[in-house]
């Protein structure tokens, strides 16, 4: 059994500030967004792919070197005000597989972020970026997901995904795994677990310490189909 840990959202609690750094620099070029809105809309995509859905909404490109700056000022907020979900070095303790990370950040966002939570050695060197392996393909893709696999050469159908967004649950089940829905990073919101049993996961937690139980679980039960 392998264990495939999305990062933002699932390690670290990271979506929250993206959604804050997002909204704020969104609604000074005037495209009005709330940080609700900002992870209910947007957690677990791309920038590529949010920036072409804000400029169908404005009608026109975002300002040049928006997303330079943009992630600069995201950089410089995660340095500095990045925490660990809570329990998450605990469940690393008690959990009993092994494990790697499969995240849409770039490695070099991944390696800001798994470093300053001192998760950077629990993982490395197993840690994918879905941007710089394979086709490049980011979730919903399943292309990160069936690389971490291939890494340790496990089944698919041998792997359980923890996941904190709708897309990355569509990834994980399109590289036919199992996946776990998380809600307990801030960024959560009202019928969120809803959205992602509905998107597939097999079940969903909100607390990291019901991680290692629920894996145990899930091991030893195969179904025929995920």
């Amino acid at each position: 059994m392998l264990v495939l840990f999305d990062c933002d959202g699932v390690l670290v609690d990271s979506e929250i500030l993206s959604s804050r750094v997002d909204s704020e620099r969104l609604t000074a070029i005037g495209y009005d967004i709330s940080v609700e809105e900002m992870s209910h809309r947007f957690a677990g995509l791309t920038w590529d792919r949010i920036s072409k859905m804000i400029e169908a909404d404005l009608g026109h490109s975002l300002p040049e070197n928006f997303h330079d700056e943009t992630n600069k000022a995201l950089d410089e907020r995660l340095a500095k005000d990045l925490q660990i979900i809570p329990g998450v070095q605990e469940m690393l303790d008690a959990l009993d597989y092994p494990r790697c990370i499969c995240s849409n950040s770039s490695p070099e966002r991944l390696k800001i972020s798994l470093t300053k939570t001192g998760l950077y050695d629990r993982f490395r060197p197993y840690i994918f970026s879905a941007v710089a392996v394979r086709n490049k393909q980011p979730k919903p893709a399943p292309d990160v997901y069936l690389h971490g696999a291939a890494e340790f050469g496990v089944d698919p159908k041998d792997c359980i995904v923890v996941e904190d967004s709708t897309h990355g649950i569509h990834a994980g089940r399109a590289a036919g795994m199992r996946v776990v829905g998380f809600t307990g990073g801030t960024h959560s919101w009202p019928g969120h677990a809803d959205a992602l049993t509905a998107a597939g996961a097999i079940t969903v937690i909100n607390r990291m310490r019901d991680l290692p139980a629920t894996i145990e679980a899930l091991a030893s039960w195969h179904p025929d189909e995920v």
